[in-house]
This record gives C-alpha cells, sequence and structure tokens, in this order.
C-alpha cells in the first residue's frame, strides 16, 4: 500500500448526509474479484440517470470538479453494508481524502486499509469547507498526515486528531499484512522452533 504523508488536491462535495454504502457503490457491480476498476460505477446511481447518461446536476460530475481527490460530505458518511468495495470505489475513482463529520465505524476502518485518510471534523468546519469550495472554482487543500493539518493557499488552517495507530498505519503504507510482514524474521523463527520441538519428539 502506498504511504500517505502529505497530499494536495482539489475538493469534489457531496452534500448530503447518511450516504450509505449501496450509494457508493451499488450492488449490482460487486461482481468483481479484483480491487480494481469500482471507480466507474461511483456514487453511479447519483452521477448517471436511468438512460446512463451523465446527471450534470450531481456536483462531482460539474467541470469545476474534475480530477478531485478530497471528497468532503455530511454526516454518517459510509453507513450501511460493511462492503469493502466502497473505499475500493472511491480509491479508484481518485479520492485520498474524504471529510465528513462523521463516519459509519466499519467504513471508516476499511478507509485506513485501503490507503485512504478519512478526517472528522465539526460540523461548523465542514460547513465552511462546503461554502470555500462552492464559492471558488479548483479550490483545493493540503492534508499534511505528519503534522494533522489542513490548509488551503487563503491561510485556512485545521488541525485535526487521529488515532496514532492508524496515522502510523497510513504514514508507512502498511495495511494489516504488511504490517504482519513486518514480523516475518520473529514468524519464520517460531515456526523454526516450532518445527525443531515437533521433529525432537518424533
Amino acid at each position: 500500500m502506498e504511504a500517505f504523508k502529505k497530499w494536495t488536491g482539489i475538493v469534489a462535495p457531496v452534500d448530503r448526509v447518511n450516504v450509505d454504502t449501496d450509494a457508493i457503490i451499488p450492488k449490482q457491480f460487486l461482481k468483481r474479484i479484483e480491487r480494481t476498476g469500482f471507480g466507474q460505477f461511483l456514487f453511479y446511481e447519483w452521477r448517471f440517470d436511468e438512460e446512463g447518461r451523465v446527471n450534470e446536476n450531481f456536483e462531482p460530475n460539474k467541470p469545476r470538479y474534475q480530477g478531485a481527490s478530497v471528497l468532503i460530505s455530511r454526516a454518517n458518511f459510509g453507513c450501511g453494508s460493511s462492503r469493502e468495495h466502497a473505499p475500493w470505489a472511491i480509491l479508484d475513482y481518485g479520492f485520498k481524502v474524504v471529510i465528513a463529520p462523521s463516519f459509519a465505524d466499519i467504513f471508516y476502518n476499511n478507509c485506513f486499509k485501503n490507503g485512504i485518510l478519512p478526517i472528522r471534523l465539526s460540523e461548523e468546519q465542514v460547513e465552511d469547507l462546503f461554502q470555500r469550495t462552492a464559492a471558488h472554482e479548483g479550490y483545493a487543500l493540503t492534508v499534511d498526515l505528519e503534522n494533522k493539518t489542513i490548509t488551503d493557499e487563503a491561510g485556512l488552517r485545521i488541525d485535526f486528531d487521529l488515532d496514532e495507530h492508524r496515522r502510523q498505519f497510513l504514514l508507512q503504507g502498511l495495511d494489516d499484512i504488511g504490517l504482519t510482514l513486518k514480523h516475518e524474521d520473529e514468524i519464520a523463527a517460531y515456526e523454526q522452533r516450532n518445527a525443531d520441538t515437533l521433529f525432537a519428539r518424533a
């Protein structure tokens, strides 16, 4: 997994509460066995109409938000089912950071396992970001994970909190497998000792 230290990206808004995982990646697209390729289906039923045409009224579809890699939304983002395909789709589409007042627990945890930084801010701080995003085309934020800050070119600075264990996961580019492999030598030594003991008893 790619390490995350600092990221600057255009902000795209999804101004809705309770965005569930079925809205993030609808169930009919869960048949793929790879982790990649889900980005094209992100927010599918909002991005496209019933004829498959682009819904120009859905904010992230607007030209000013093309290439965005920071997503802002409202409370309880990622609620619903536990499907890990939701962060897969978000990452594959190009988003590296998701900012909201609150997240569903399973979705929140899955983000860290897939190299996405979910940031909780207050309702007031998120509303301010929505206002700034609407007022300035190409509005961008810089997220510094090492210093736990969010800044923009207009002088905004927001400090955010994050569990240190999860922060280190992202800073070092570790998922659960990567964390285990950090102890590969100790595991190999244990297995050898165990094998020697079994051989001695035979």
